[in-house]
C-alpha cells in the first residue's frame, strides 16, 4: 500500500499540496520522480521547493523501503550518518546501534532505539535492495 508523502518528517500539509500539484503524493512517488538530479531538478521547480529538501525527503523515501523504518527511525538514522539505503547496506549493525543509542540519549528522536537484532535485520534487508537514489 503506497504510503502518503506527509508520512515523511517535514512535510506537513503545505508542502505536501507543493508536492501535488508536482504530481507526487505518495512516498514511493516522491522516489520515483526525485531518485535522479534530473529529477529532483524538475520537481524543485514544479513544486517551488528547494532541491536540497527535496533531496532530503527522497533519501528519506528510499529509506522506507527498508520492511520496519518509518518516518521516526528514518529520522534518527539520519541524525547518525546514514540517509539511503546505499548507506545503510554498509554498515556494522553492532557500531550503528552504539551510535544510535548515543543520538537518541541526546536528541530523544524516537519512542526507543531499536533492538541490536533489529538494526542487523534492516541491514541485511537493505543488502537486498539496488540503490536507486543518484547524485
Amino acid at each position: 500500500m503506497a504510503k502518503k508523502i506527509d508520512e515523511i518528517e517535514g512535510i506537513g500539509p503545505v508542502i505536501a499540496e507543493k508536492l501535488a500539484a508536482a504530481g507526487v503524493t505518495t512516498v514511493e512517488g516522491l522516489l520515483e520522480k526525485g531518485a535522479s538530479k534530473p529529477g529532483r531538478m524538475k520537481l524543485a521547480a514544479d513544486s517551488g521547493i528547494e532541491e536540497v529538501k527535496i533531496l532530503n525527503w527522497v533519501n528519506k523515501a528510499d529509506l522506507f523501503r527498508v520492511k520496519g523504518i518509518g518516518p521516526q527511525f528514518s529520522e534518527l538514522l539520519e541524525a547518525a550518518g546514514v540517509d539511503t539505503v546505499k548507506e545503510l547496506r554498509n554498515r556494522n549493525a553492532e557500531n550503528l546501534h552504539a551510535k544510535l543509542t548515543e543520538i537518541q540519549a541526546e536528541k530523544n528522536l524516537t519512542r526507543a532505539v531499536p533492538a541490536l537484532s533489529q538494526v542487523a535485520e534492516y541491514i541485511e534487508f537493505a543488502k537486498g535492495l539496488e540503490p536507486v537514489v543518484t547524485y
